[in-house]
């Protein structure tokens, strides 16, 4: 029930909103960064550590690892604190943006709490929840505008106090309870308050007393006495008659933990345990192994857990202190993906960035991930011959083994078998530095876009450099440069750089450029370069951030206001005055043009032809081959994806999974698409044999692969028969005509390489059980082959 007093700003919280969260993982599957620990808390055998925006859960009997991310309810928001209710076994987890999320140990399932997050009179900036403390059922709640009172009994708020001069909102970074007594560690020279709890007006501002000035960060309970600790570094002792500094500690705490009778203080470089009178017993050091920085640690029996910035959680018996046993899920190094690779079977991720107008900062000196045979592997920077904002990714399609890395400052690092191998910049290769007059000394190789083109040689792209286009050949080991000075007279100014490159069947080079548009290059005609940069011709804005040559080679054009279509790429130089397309939809029987003014951040071409497209701000659309139909429309309030902000999109080909990386982690869904084989000699068809307790019927026209039998290994344009042993036809699909995207309910359907049907015949009923005969016919080669599939129901 909430309560009012004199001259108090008050609010009254209502029942927690609770999010039945979607069961995503069946398609999808999530790829966080483990590596930065925010929080680990302990009970119960296990510990809990909340990474940026996930958790995991380590059982310290059975040493198991379990995940706890979107795809379990999680918001992918940034956490700043969690706790762990022994009592009523809830992991509850706190955000900057003040929601709280309430995870069930027993169920797995996740209450989303969003009072705070959606309250009008608090200021968004104080919303951050600090700290929980629980006591007697109750979790007292550290926020940037005061404390509020959370019941986990009846999951629902109590009351909220609000701390400073007439009931203002101040920052409360913690809180404990001595001897019935509720003290609060304050910021902003609030000091540190105190309260009787048991005074039903605890939300009277007057009610509390300061009982020192300053700023405090922490304070625990520990046995029959409380410490506090200023942001002098002074630690208090509180008793029931007694407030005492008793010394300054080394270094400003990042986090203070209570376990059993032991104060454990963690700092950038230390973690130190201390008894309930405040002696030092144990001090933990990061070492030559594990050189981090420490972010927080609980001790359980006699192991402590120590949450690092790089290494995840590091344990070590308490009794050792020199050697740590690193606790992680595996995942990329960093949630902040750049750019991906999946092109061939290896996914690759890189973290480079820049800025948006192409300036290499901030310096990102960080390594590579990879993700290879389901297992994610990192190469250190200090591998990468010091090669800085590493980008775009590309990988020869003659040797998938050799990997080429852009660095938006230092030039392009090859790599071999996973093993850097070769930086190449101005002193040994064709790339150039931009020149800047009168600072002959300064070497900036600002790499961008690059791709291969279909006789294996690699076409690279470098900001302000005087032949910004780069040919190299591996298998020659030549370098070649080509002139752009018809259109970018001054290289250090009236080119900021190149978003994307997309290079078609005819070879010519289309490059998506910061200032000038669309650039066309083919270096084996008499005029090679041409260029779109008007609206006259079409072009929204002058920025083309994504190209993309779809398997009809047409080109799609993603800029930063907007998406187009260059349908004729064969004819582009001999058109006097070419233009793009828009592409017109009906929404609501009114003409509207296809994601008009979206920034888009890439778009990528699946097996079938149809299109995912990454925005800034607006997820994912997923379109068939025209982009009139949308297929999905992947948010982060629909699916697992933690931000609407993409950063790119890469899909495995051969599977057709979908790797989509956002500026909060990356995740992947199974489209179920694949490429077209060149021959039909490959082809399958999966379960065989159909069980019965196999789910044969998919949903939403055919979307769920995890259901459903499939053929693969299927050739570009197929016509399917499938027959009873006795001849009658049961189901018959065409490629390009039976799709799974379409509005039409198919029951049998084919995407790129790969055809499913959900075992149902022409009259719409589920097959009996029986031998059936799968007869494929390639339409353009008359090649054949016929499979069998044993359905049991």
């Amino acid at each position: 029930m909430c309560k009012t007093g004199f001259r108090i700003l008050f609010f009254c919280f209502g029942l927690s909103f609770y999010s039945q969260a979607q069961d995503f993982s069946a398609l999808w599957q999530a790829h966080f960064s483990y590596n930065n620990i925010v929080d680990v808390v302990g009970g119960n055998d296990k510990i809990y550590a909340a990474a940026q925006n996930a958790v995991f859960e380590y059982n310290t009997q059975s040493q198991e690892l379990k995940t706890i991310t979107t795809i379990d309810g999680l918001s992918g928001e940034q956490i700043t604190t969690i706790h762990y209710s022994t009592e009523f076994q809830y992991l509850v987890i706190g955000y900057e943006t003040g929601l709280i999320e309430v995870y069930s140990e027993t169920d797995g399932s996740v209450l989303t709490v969003v009072d705070i997050l959606e309250k009008d009179n608090i200021t968004p900036v104080n919303k951050n929840i600090n700290h929980f403390y629980e006591h007697e059922g109750l979790v007292y709640i550290s926020t940037d505008y005061g404390i509020s009172v959370y019941d986990l009994a009846r999951l629902e708020f109590g009351d909220t106090f609000f701390l400073g001069n007439g009931g203002s909102q101040i920052i409360v970074n913690q809180v404990t309870v001595l001897n019935n007594e509720i003290f609060a560690a304050c910021s902003s020279v609030n000091g540190l308050k105190k309260a009787d709890l048991n005074n039903p007006n605890l939300i009277d501002f007057s009610q509390w007393q300061t009982l020192i000035g300053g700023n405090f960060i922490n304070i625990n309970t520990v046995a029959d006495k409380a410490y506090a600790v200023r942001a002098n570094r002074a630690l208090f002792e509180i008793t029931n008659t007694t407030f005492t500094q008793l010394f300054v500690l080394p270094t400003t705490p990042r986090d203070t933990e209570v376990s059993g009778n032991n104060l454990i203080i963690s700092t950038v470089n230390s973690v130190d345990v201390y008894d309930q009178n405040a002696f030092l017993t144990n001090s933990f050091l990061p070492n030559g192994e594990f050189d981090t920085r420490f972010t927080s640690a609980v001790q359980l029996e006699n192991e402590i857990y120590i949450g690092s910035e790089d290494f995840g959680v590091l344990s070590t018996l308490i009794s050792d202190g020199i050697t740590y046993t690193e606790i992680k899920p595996n995942g990329p190094l960093f949630n902040e993906i750049f750019r991906l690779n999946a092109e061939y079977e290896t996914v690759w991720a890189s973290f480079g960035d820049y800025s948006e107008s192409f300036n290499p900062a901030p310096v990102r000196a960080r390594g590579l991930s990879y993700l290879k045979d389901e297992v994610w592997e990192s190469i250190p920077f200090d591998s990468v011959f010091g090669a800085r904002n590493l980008s775009e990714i590309a990988v020869n399609p003659f040797n998938p083994n050799q990997v080429f890395v852009s660095s938006f400052q230092n030039g392009i690092l090859e790599i071999n078998d996973e093993q850097p191998t070769i930086l190449y910049n101005q002193d040994n290769s064709g790339l150039e530095s931009l020149v800047i007059p009168g600072s002959p000394n300064v070497i900036s190789i600002r790499v961008s876009a690059s791709a291969f083109d279909r006789n294996g040689v690699l076409w690279s792209l470098t900001a302000r450099a005087p032949n910004p286009l780069k040919s190299y050949d591996p298998n020659s080991g030549s370098w070649q440069g080509y002139d752009f000075s018809s259109i970018i007279e001054n290289a250090l100014l009236d080119e900021f750089g190149f978003h994307d490159i997309a290079i078609d069947n005819n070879g010519t080079k289309w490059i998506g450029g910061y200032s000038n548009g669309l650039y066309a290059y083919n270096e084996n005609l008499a005029n090679p370069l041409k260029n779109l940069t008007s609206e006259e011709q079409n072009l929204p804005f002058p920025r083309v951030t994504a190209l993309e040559i779809d398997n009809r080679n047409q080109l799609w054009v993603g800029t930063f206001s907007g998406l187009r279509v260059l349908f004729n790429t064969s004819g582009f130089f001999d058109d006097p005055s070419p233009s793009l397309n828009s592409i017109i939809i009906l929404e609501d029987g009114i003409a509207q043009e296809l994601l008009e003014s979206q920034t888009i951040t890439d778009i990528e071409a699946d097996g079938s032809n149809n299109k995912w497209v990454g925005t800034v701000d607006s997820g994912v659309f997923y379109f068939s081959p025209d982009g009139q139909n949308t297929i999905y429309h992947f948010t982060k309030d629909n699916s697992p994806l933690p931000s609407n902000r993409i950063t790119d999109i890469s899909i495995d080909p051969n599977n057709g999974i979908v790797y989509i990386a956002t500026t909060k982690g990356m995740l992947s869904f199974r489209a179920g698409g694949s490429k077209p084989e060149e021959t039909l000699e490959n082809a399958f068809v999966y379960p065989n044999p159909v069980r019965p307790e196999y789910d044969l019927l998919g949903f939403n026209n055919l979307n769920d692969i995890n259901k459903g039998i499939k053929i693969s290994g299927l050739t570009e344009n197929v016509n399917i028969k499938i027959t009873d042993i006795e001849g009658n036809l049961v189901a018959e699909a065409q490629s390009n005509i039976n799709l799974r995207s379409s509005n039409t309910n198919y029951n049998f359907a084919i995407d790129g390489g790969t055809a499913i049907w959900n075992g149902k015949n022409l009259a719409n009923s589920v097959v009996r059980t029986g031998v059936y005969l799968i007869m494929i016919s390639d339409l353009d080669s008359f090649e054949t082959k016929t499979l069998k599939v044993l359905i049991v129901r």
